[in-house]
């Protein structure tokens, strides 16, 4: 499951071979596929414990895309409410 309106890009997906973020452009068009028509200042970062998502936020500053929040306690956090909802697929 998931946060309900969650999208999905993969903390690897922002590097190199080398293990060094891509380019300001490629990072740029790879998430404008993710976020669509959502502008930056209004997505919010979040995986299994927050960690992780860091490398997504800090993607979108290289790219130029300003603004995105971090949910620090991220699905951990979210799924210790039982009156929070859960999405099923996409």
């Amino acid at each position: 499951g998931h946060i309900p309106g969650a999208r999905n890009r993969f903390l690897r997906d922002n590097f190199t071979a080398d293990g060094t973020f891509k380019s300001a452009d490629e990072l740029a068009r790879a998430f404008a596929a993710v976020l669509g028509d959502a502008p930056p200042e209004r997505s919010v970062m979040q995986c299994g414990s927050g960690v992780t998502a860091c490398s997504n936020a800090l993607a979108m500053e290289i790219a130029g895309l300003k603004g995105a929040k971090l949910y620090p306690g991220s699905w951990s956090e979210w799924t210790a409410d039982p009156t929070r909802p859960i999405a099923k697929g996409d």
